[in-house]
């Protein structure tokens, strides 16, 4: 529970129950459906195919929605700040490991992107611990949005030749997310 000060300086409790909070937690519900419906599927089967870009996609959605929902009404918990994370990088690594089970990507791809999403997450974690907090970047919020399309493209039932925009856009991602995560680790030396 957060304390949050209202406008005469008193005291009062921030609700862990809250819209952005839900959201989170039903995207973290959702993970292991949207799993079994890409593994379902195999890449093959049109109506998973489609099912899985759906369920995907809603949950990109919901991940935007609550960040937004919680700083435009002022109701951001330290539930939330630990959650939203897990709940992307679930979200992320799952896909990407689904992408590799049904044969689309390489898994050095997902290789680099799990390593640096989660070494970033344990260095932010170890820095947070010694009083210094490191925020998103603009280049972190680009690199999840390129990820995000890359999956999207993958898993979208379009004509064979749209493998290599997705595979264009995953390259764009991958590149991003090495390039922030050394910047990240960069920025954080110099503090």
């Amino acid at each position: 529970m957060v304390r949050v000060s209202n406008v005469r300086g008193n005291q009062v409790r921030q609700s862990n129950v809250n819209l952005p909070n839900v959201l989170t937690c039903l995207r973290i519900l959702f993970v292991p459906v949207f799993v079994w419906l890409v593994i379902r599927g195999q890449g093959e089967h049109l109506g998973y195919r489609w099912a899985s870009f759906g369920v995907f996609a809603a949950l990109m959605i919901t991940d935007k929605l609550d960040g937004d929902i919680a700083r435009a009404r002022g109701i951001i918990t330290n539930f939330g700040k630990i959650a939203d994370p897990i709940a992307d990088k679930a979200l992320m690594i799952s896909a990407l490991v689904c992408l590799n089970i049904i044969g689309v990507l390489w898994w050095w791809v997902t290789i680099v992107i799990v390593v640096r999403e989660l070494g970033i997450t344990f260095w932010r974690m170890v820095l947070l611990r010694r009083g210094k907090v490191v925020p998103a970047s603009r280049g972190g919020k680009w690199k999840t949005t390129l990820q995000a399309l890359a999956v999207a493209l993958y898993l979208c039932p379009l004509p064979a030749w749209m493998m290599w925009p997705a595979h264009i856009v995953m390259a764009a991602a991958l590149a991003i997310t090495v390039i922030t995560g050394i910047q990240y680790l960069v920025d954080s030396g110099k503090q």
